[in-house]
Formats: C-alpha cells, sequence, structure tokens
C-alpha cells in the first residue's frame, strides 16, 4: 500500500471541504493546506517518479494560483491588488 497517495487524496478532499467553507473560514485551513503541499509533491514524485511530480505541482500551483500570486507580489515589493 502506498501512503503517499492515499495522503495526497485526502489532501485533495480536505481541499474541498474547505473551498465549500465561507471565504473569512477559508484561510487558516487554507495555510495549512498550503504548507503541506510541497512536501505531499516532492513524496509523491520520489515514490512514483519526476513525472507524477511535475503532474502534482501543476496541479498544486492551478488551484492555489491566487494566493500564490498575491504572496509573490508581496515578498517581491511590487504593489498588491485588493
Amino acid at each position: 500500500m502506498d501512503y503517499s497517495v492515499i495522503f495526497a487524496a485526502l489532501w485533495v478532499i480536505c481541499a474541498t471541504v474547505v473551498a465549500l467553507l465561507p471565504m473569512r473560514l477559508q484561510f487558516p485551513p487554507g495555510i495549512v493546506l498550503l504548507i503541506c503541499a510541497p512536501v505531499l509533491i516532492v513524496w509523491l514524485g520520489v515514490a512514483h517518479g519526476w513525472l507524477i511530480g511535475v503532474l502534482a505541482f501543476a496541479g498544486f500551483v492551478s488551484m492555489f494560483r491566487n494566493p500564490i500570486r498575491y504572496y509573490w507580489r508581496k515578498w517581491s515589493g511590487r504593489e498588491v491588488e485588493q
């Protein structure tokens, strides 16, 4: 049994549940998911090869594109649109 796939599926289910929450309640669990995702992506890549890791990373970036864009602009000193 491969635990990386099980944890990835649980992460997806948790992300779906968080997306169903009202916007004001999404931030704390969303940050936890955002922090856990790179570890899970590396774990999947090591267990199943680089192609699966790249696909998982593409899915992650697709889901978190707005928070990633916001923090990239904030950390790079660019103007943050709100």
